[in-house]
């Protein structure tokens, strides 16, 4: 039973992403140029499929260019081939009973293999989005060359607008990974005396993870430009992690606080960084870490995508639930009357999340944002009947809206999906409005709740089956890590190897237990066993940085 704690949480407007801006006017430009090209045409009716690749735009913001070039072409690889696949279904058939459930079945594939991926937001919803949209148009077999050709096209500038940036901040990215790290040291440092700080350790051990990944899928021209200080930063960062929050006077920890704030506004401003100094235990574990061997990316990639999707992954129940859930969906729109059975698909896909609370709460937003945007939509439909070009302005105004609030709140980002949707729909020919709101009202529910029947229906209890596998390697870490505070190996190679299989166990675990709590219909989960392991991992990391070197600390 839901309770209203829930309900504040589902419901709450959180503070701007740090790059919301960067896909908000990436999606801008692309989808703006190829839409005033087809304007200057007079096909505007070719949208659809430019807008199909064009969105990809909005993918891979986060990583380090030489990173993001070949994870975005695959995203755009993978987008026009689901838009092939979604057109040929329909130039071979027209019944919409058939055409549902090729929608269902690209919905599952894209869920689970995007998750896996972890190719970030905004996951898969648009490529099921737009594969959806395309499978729904008429076709004849003579019009999938040219149709294909667009949505190529359109990918291709996405690429090219995606990887325009480089030009102006070649390592942006990695200045921004590191200092998501110092600005979690900064929080963790500000929390007060006696505050559970599990949560903000947490943080800042992931925050380090993800920064120390961005430096190590960028470009080897980077050490020209900036040399190890980033990693030296990073060594810093950690040192929070050693003393107890809030140990020491106010001022101190306010200029500790500052000074790691100081130099993440460094950082996101390009400006020149410190080469701050480190103990001789830290400087030879930073050497050690350099000449680690990793893995190429495609090798990596591959590792990963077969942990996720192998036997017993906690990804293929979700993926059936896409399955049913999206079918489903489709044909009770169908038996309803509805027009355009794949909002209703698009919908429940949108719906499901990696467990059944944040599925619930993904369908109140979904439904809040639909009713709110469909009123915004009536407001502007004035504007937006009185030319193509208004309709063209008010689509980019509310893509960018969306992107500009997706982080905050994803009911305040559908509030402008819902109007843009509906926007993309009249480029083909004006639709009339009554017909247009009502369906769009009706698919929402239907898919919402199509949804929810789904996450009942099917259940995951491999969430506890993950948690279990990840508290026992958590466990076994946890007794590494404690052989090498008992040892010399706390100091030298043996510590980096220590730390990093503990923080990447810890992580795991927090990962898993937030997953498996939130799923219904699941079996009894070790709770108090699961809170013992991170609060001795916690304090075995701690020992750990705290043999490395001196704390930064008060």
């Amino acid at each position: 039973m839901a309770t209203p704690a829930q309900f504040r949480q589902a419901l709450r407007v959180g503070p701007p992403g740090d790059i919301w801006h960067k896909p908000a006017l990436s999606a801008v430009v692309t989808l703006g140029l190829l839409n005033l090209t087809l304007l200057a045409l007079g096909r505007l009716d070719l949208a659809l499929y430019t807008s199909a690749g064009g969105l990809g735009a909005l993918y891979g913001h986060g990583l380090p260019y030489r990173a993001r070039a070949r994870t975005l072409a695959g995203v755009l690889l993978g987008t026009v081939l689901s838009t092939a696949a979604a057109l040929t279904a329909s130039a071979l058939t027209r019944d919409a009973v058939v055409l549902v459930a090729v929608t269902a079945v690209l919905a599952a594939l894209h869920k689970p293999g995007c998750d896996a991926a972890r190719i970030g937001p905004p996951g898969s919803l648009i490529i099921t989005f737009t594969t959806a949209s395309c499978a729904f148009v008429p076709q004849h077999p003579a019009d999938l060359p040219p149709h294909l050709a667009l949505t190529a096209l359109g990918a291709a500038l996405a690429w090219l607008v995606g990887m325009t940036p480089a030009l102006l901040r070649p390592y942006g990215p990695e200045r921004i990974a590191t200092a998501r790290a110092l600005e979690a040291a900064a929080r963790l440092v500000r929390t007060a005396p006696g505050t559970p700080d599990a949560a903000a350790r947490t943080a800042l051990v992931g925050a380090v993870a993800a920064a120390r990944q961005s430096l190590a899928l960028s470009s080897p021209t980077r050490w020209r430009a900036l040399g190890d200080a980033p990693e030296r930063l990073l060594v810093h960062a950690e040192r929070a992690l050693v003393a107890p929050a809030g140990r020491g006077d106010g001022s101190a920890v306010a200029a500790v606080a500052e000074r790691y704030q100081a130099w993440a506004r460094d950082l996101r401003r390009g400006r020149p960084l410190p080469l701050l100094d480190l103990t001789e235990a830290e400087a030879a574990e930073l050497r050690a870490h350099h000449s680690g061997q990793r893995p190429p990316l495609h090798r990596a990639l591959r590792r990963a995508l077969r942990r996720a999707l192998g036997p017993g992954s906690a990804l293929l129940p979700i993926g059936l639930r896409v399955a049913v859930g999206c079918a489903a969906a489709g044909w009770i729109s169908l038996a309803l009357g509805v027009g355009r059975p794949y909002w209703a698909v698009v919908t429940a896909a949108s719906v499901f999340q990696a467990n059944s609370t944040l599925s619930w709460q993904r369908a109140l937003q979904r439904v809040l944002g639909n009713l709110i945007g469909l009123v915004l939509f009536t407001a502007v439909l004035p504007l937006a009947h009185s030319g193509q070009p208004a309709m063209i302005g008010l689509g980019l105004l509310c893509q960018f809206g969306a992107e500009a609030t997706i982080v905050r709140s994803y009911w305040l980002a559908t509030v402008f999906v819902t109007p843009m949707a509906l926007l993309m729909t009249e480029f083909a020919g004006l639709q009339p409005a009554r017909t247009l709101i009502a369906d769009r009202w009706l698919d929402t529910c239907v898919g919402a709740l199509t949804g929810l029947a789904a996450c009942l229906l099917v259940t995951n209890r491999r969430t506890a089956t993950r948690l279990s596998r990840a508290l026992a390697a958590a466990e076994t870490a946890t007794r590494e890590a404690r052989a090498a505070v008992a040892t010399a190996a706390a100091v030298g190679s043996g510590s980096l190897t220590a730390r990093t299989g503990l923080a990447t166990a810890l992580l795991e675990l927090r990962e898993a237990a937030d997953a498996a709590t939130g799923e219904w219909r699941r079996p009894a989960l070790p709770h108090r066993r699961t809170s013992d392991a991170e609060q001795h991992a916690h304090h075995l990391l701690a020992a750990l940085l705290e043999r490395r070197g001196s704390p930064d600390t008060p």
